[in-house]
């Protein structure tokens, strides 16, 4: 039988995948194939890496365009948080799709079915399977086909404990129990402890140490399986580096100071904050300000890259919703106070959610926001291959499908690795 086990580590960044550190995933690069080159999404944040991971689309396919994202209501911006529970069903009842192309959870429903086992945001768990094709447990909800509740939810803690219990069950229920055609593992260690205490600090460490006890508990039963007969193909990745937040900016309130936002709670112009990137909707009928917007936006000491709507398709995004600029904030090579390189300004979040200076972020395009891991062991990968394609997050979803079997079309990405 062949199966795909994904097991994804949120936020780790592939210089802190050492011997030291991280013994189990150092001795499985030895016996899988390693992607030095492989990059997130943008903004590098899990919720839209989610969707493009499941679809093996970009954004301006799925049309899921950040963690945090505006949409046009009744001809009016209204900002939304993608990480509520049910921001996809509302996204589906203003636009009519929760995401526009398939996830793999639909391809999959008649061909073996997937199980996901999530353990970041809530609306990130419901990006792999919106429309309840299969299995989502997280801890604020579980579902099973049709979105019905499914039994024994899962009850875990955002920590390396919630992550080892969560582990634990999807072990015993996806890689041995149902045993589906594609089993998805995704860990919030590391990244939710990056968040809150410096990157390199022995805080940090320590979680990555359990992070990789996990992966490892995985690859032991995976183990297991392939010596009853079952072809896996095991992919232990992230979705996105960190970098340590050098500064806060208020990217709305420095618009509106620059005469180009209304008034701070203003729908003219919306700033979306999505950690070190940020997207800016211009309403329709504000078209006039564009190039004025523009061209303020691409002077401004806080902005790194700038994506007007002529250069969106370069980082995989589209105009809509009136999305006007994408915005990679301001990074730099300078090493934090534990010796570790990457710094970004960050974009202060809405709804009063923390940003920590000295504390891990991402979004952006950043040197290590943009340096996940991506380790794959099975057929058509070489033990100990060092690969040097320009991997993408898009490219995961065809590779799984063509492991298993199933056509991949309509997919942005291609398959890794030889069939």
């Amino acid at each position: 039988m062949r199966r795909a086990i994904v097991v994804v580590l949120d936020g780790l960044r592939r210089d802190f995948l050492t011997e030291a550190t991280t013994p189990r995933l150092a001795a499985f690069m030895r016996r899988a194939a390693y992607f030095p080159r492989f990059r997130s999404a943008f903004p590098s944040a899990t919720r839209i890496v989610s969707a493009t991971f499941a679809t093996g689309c970009f954004p301006a396919r799925h049309t899921l365009q950040g963690n945090a994202v505006a949409l046009m209501e009744n001809g009016a911006l209204v900002a939304h948080d993608v990480g509520r529970p049910d921001f996809l069903a509302h996204k589906r009842a203003v636009t009519g799709c929760s995401l526009a192309v398939p996830t793999l959870a639909e391809r999959l429903a008649d061909r073996g079915g997937a199980m996901v086992f999530n353990n970041v945001s809530p609306g990130a768990a419901r990006a792999h399977d919106p429309d309840g094709f299969g299995y989502v447990y997280h801890r604020v909800f579980s579902s099973a086909p049709g979105l019905a509740e499914a039994e024994n939810p899962l009850k875990v803690t955002l920590d390396a404990a919630g992550d080892r219990a969560m582990t634990e069950r999807f072990i015993a229920e996806a890689v041995h129990g149902a045993r589906p055609a594609f089993g998805l593992l995704w860990c919030g260690e590391p990244d939710h402890i990056q968040h809150n205490v410096p990157l390199g600090s022995p805080e940090h460490l320590a979680v990555v140490r359990e992070a990789d006890r996990h992966a490892g508990m995985v690859m032991d039963a995976v183990a297991e399986e392939r010596a009853r007969g079952d072809d896996v193909l095991l992919i232990v990745m992230s979705d996105h580096g960190h970098e340590t937040v050098s500064g806060i900016v208020d990217v709305e309130a420095e618009l509106v100071a620059a005469g180009l936002k209304d008034s701070a709670g203003s729908g003219d112009v919306v700033a979306m904050a999505n950690g070190t990137a940020t997207l800016i909707y211009l309403h329709p009928s504000r078209e006039a300000r564009r190039e004025a917007l523009g061209a303020y936006v691409r002077a401004a000491p806080w902005a790194g890259a700038v994506f007007g709507r002529a250069e969106l398709g370069q980082v995989g995004h589209g105009a809509h919703n009136a999305l006007a600029f994408a915005v990679a904030m301001r990074s730099d090579e300078e090493p934090n106070e534990f010796g570790v390189p990457g710094r970004s300004l960050a974009a202060k979040p809405r709804w009063d959610k923390a940003d920590r200076l000295g504390c891990g972020q991402h979004g952006g395009l950043g040197v290590w926001e943009q340096a996940p891991v991506l380790l794959v062991e099975g057929s058509g990968f070489g033990a100990g291959e060092r690969r040097e394609d320009a991997a993408r997050i898009v490219d995961l979803a065809p590779t799984i499908l063509r492991h298993l079997g199933v056509a991949g079309d309509g997919m942005d990405g291609v398959a890794l690795g030889t069939s």
